[in-house]
């Protein structure tokens, strides 16, 4: 384990085995790096996707620091009840960037890997590098700026939002968006524990691993986190100001601290926002991305969240001409109109399969109720379907119009 200086201490904490156990268990998750087209799906454990790509630059003579898990993932290792689903998995490999040649080396060495990880019986041989790319990587990241910033990101793809982001950082002046998604874990410990430990992890014997929040104070990034706060410094610093994320928080049920400036806060985000997509085709292409990769599985929530980030932007934006922001406005209205039919129209596809299971079961609907779906929507209500024929008294928990069998 690295040597940390006395006054840095505050940033740092050392897992419990519980904690310990949730982040073995997230390394030994089998990811899927989707590929497009006819290329393979590649499965592979994290553990052994972070081993393979490490082992292969270390062979390259490319210097890597210490590994580290980031961002959500990290988040739900310290404490799985409090945060929110993770989607994307972030690793980040410490490495020294002072030689532009390294970037091109790193990515060479990516790519390797994916060749590595395709089944057998594909020929490799007539695979390149360029088609490797095509198929399997979502998008790359390069950044060398006059801030001093030097890091490259590879983000391997995965159809269901879960992406695997491979971040290559020798200096990032900005690496987190709030207090409560600025975990790292250091995976080193737990790596060599994997290699050389023929005994399994149990209660009293397990690797010492330390996770540091980049945040600044890790006790009060935890208590954001366990209490579902939300607290970031300079917002004006984040790509896009943190504003998506934000919203996100907000949907989730998180809340601002009570010493911050949310009104301010809020319209630093959007113009920052408004400065990195400053077209209303950039803010589509970006809000829909946003909820593919953070809502994929949630349909439910993505108009609960359009209308709040509506309501966000509505109130806080001041940077915009009028026309400007009335076009992202009905932008974000377009959105939350499709995002309600297309919820209308799953509803619609299984009140005809309830239908269709009634008929070949001899069973009818008594009742129809068309509920409000929100009272501060504007928008169509969605069907609702309720069947009442009999009840099981054997079994309260069944829906009313369900037989035991």
């Amino acid at each position: 384990m690295a040597a940390f200086d006395s006054s840095d201490l505050i940033r740092f904490q050392v897992l419990c085995y519980e904690q310990v156990i949730r982040l073995d268990d997230v390394m030994e998750e089998t990811v899927a790096i989707h590929g497009r087209g006819n290329f393979p799906t590649l499965d592979v454990k994290l553990k052994n996707l972070v081993k393979i790509v490490r082992d292969k630059l270390r062979a390259e003579g490319v210097r890597v620091g210490d590994i580290r898990l980031n961002g959500g993932a990290a988040s739900y290792v310290l404490d799985s009840d409090s945060c929110q689903p993770y989607n994307d998995v972030d690793l980040i490999f410490g490495v020294d960037l002072s030689n532009h040649n390294e970037l091109q080396k790193i990515k060479n060495c990516v790519l390797s890997c994916l060749l590595d990880l395709l089944p057998e019986q594909v020929n490799k041989e007539k695979m390149s590098s360029c088609s490797l790319k095509e198929a399997y990587v979502q998008k790359m990241v390069k950044v060398c700026n006059e801030h001093g910033d030097r890091w490259s990101l590879i983000c391997l793809s995965n159809n269901k939002g879960k992406n695997v982001e491979l971040k290559f950082v020798d200096k990032m002046k900005r690496q987190f968006e709030f207090s409560v998604d600025s975990f790292q874990i250091i995976l080193d410990s737990l790596l060599t524990f994997y290699e050389v430990s023929q005994t399994p992890m149990s209660e009293n014997f397990y690797p010492t691993l330390v996770a540091e929040s980049v945040y600044g104070n890790f006790s009060e990034a935890w208590d954001h986190l366990t209490k579902k706060l939300i607290a970031t410094r300079n917002p004006e610093e984040i790509r896009g100001g943190g504003l998506l994320k934000y919203c996100n928080l907000l949907v989730r049920g998180y809340s601002p601290t009570p010493n911050i400036d949310i009104r301010g806060m809020e319209r630093y985000m959007c113009s920052r926002f408004f400065i990195d997509f400053n077209d209303v085709l950039q803010q589509r292409q970006k809000l829909e991305k946003y909820l593919n990769n953070h809502f994929s599985e949630e349909e439910d929530l993505k108009h609960e969240y359009l209308l709040t980030l509506y309501r966000v932007v509505d109130k806080s934006t001041i940077c915009l001409m009028s026309h400007e922001r009335r076009q992202t406005l009905n932008l974000i209205h377009q959105l939350a109109c499709q995002v309600l039919i297309q919820q209308e129209q799953r509803a619609h596809n299984k009140y005809m399969a309830m239908q269709q299971f009634d008929h070949l079961n001899g069973l009818t609907i008594d009742q129809v109720y068309y509920g409000p779906f929100d009272s501060s929507c504007q928008y169509f209500g969605i069907p609702q379907v309720y069947q009442i024929n009999s009840t099981c008294v054997s079994c309260p928990y069944c829906p009313p119009y369900l037989q035991c069998s």
